[in-house]
């Protein structure tokens, strides 16, 4: 279902030191408008079974993943942190030393680099599955790994020439993990023509969802300000509906008044 609403705050309002984990534990779906001059943003929720946020929510006795992430949801709640920000701080609380994890969608290398710095433990545990369809993407990926990590870590990461709906050949078998990530979209800096098709992305979704371990997270952003951008929202957003209520919680991210804007989709499996 789509929770909906509005609030109105100025940077001295008290909404603004309202916890916004707190708020997000009450269902509150919604959109909240921070008034800058003439500047709006919205936000707005998407969850099914009336949870607010998937990780808004106790899963058992564990304590929730959202747990301190006041600061991130509110800088993107107020237009002061990316969607990509608070992706990252979500799979810091996700992602354990020692983990499996895969970028579904190397692109430059930033989010498989930060995979590496969150499943890497000096012992040579953790493994973080790389893949993209283009070869310069992976030579970018490989570059900046390697200035950026020491030896051990670099050995961490395999990377594959593949399209992101071959996952299951590239994770060795009995294998689970903890996190996929997925960017959709084109190359930043690359071919604009080149994009990741919808038919292909459900595909990963569904080898996603096959791969993950129990408390692991499907992190997908959707880029919609290009051509097929809209379609592959579509899919996603059908893909995530039709999840079990019994086994997973899904969430989005949008803003409702940059239609532009890329779109954050989690998906927990419980």
């Amino acid at each position: 279902m789509m929770l909906c609403g509005s609030l109105r705050f100025s940077p001295k309002s008290p909404l603004t030191r309202l916890k916004v984990f707190d708020l997000l534990s009450l269902g509150f779906g919604g959109s909240l408008r921070s008034r800058r001059g003439s500047t709006s943003v919205g936000y707005l929720c998407s969850a099914r079974n009336n949870a607010g946020l998937a990780f808004s929510q106790q899963i058992g006795q564990q304590t929730t993943p959202l747990s301190g992430l006041d600061d991130e949801l509110l800088g993107y709640i107020s237009g002061n942190k990316k969607a990509t920000e608070v992706a990252h701080s979500i799979w810091k609380r996700i992602v354990q030393k020692g983990d499996t994890v895969v970028d579904a969608t190397c692109g430059n290398g930033h989010d498989t680099l930060a995979l590496l710095k969150m499943v890497a433990d000096g012992s040579g545990k953790g493994s973080v599955y790389g893949m993209d369809i283009q070869n310069c993407a992976l030579e970018n990926t490989s570059t900046l790994i390697k200035e950026s990590s020491d030896p051990n870590e670099v050995e961490l990461v395999k990377l594959f020439n593949l399209c992101h709906s071959s996952m299951e050949e590239i994770v060795p078998k009995g294998i689970l993990v903890r996190l996929v990530a997925f960017n959709l979209g084109y190359l930043p800096g690359g071919d604009k023509s080149i994009i990741t098709l919808p038919e292909r992305t459900l595909q990963a979704l569904e080898a996603a969802s096959r791969l993950l371990e129990p408390e692991g997270l499907i992190s997908i952003m959707v880029y919609v300000g290009h051509p097929g951008g809209r379609d592959e929202y579509a899919v996603v957003q059908a893909f995530a509906s039709q999840l079990l209520v019994e086994e997973w919680v899904c969430c989005k991210f949008e803003m409702v008044n940059r239609p532009a804007a890329p779109v954050l989709f989690l998906l927990f499996r419980k």
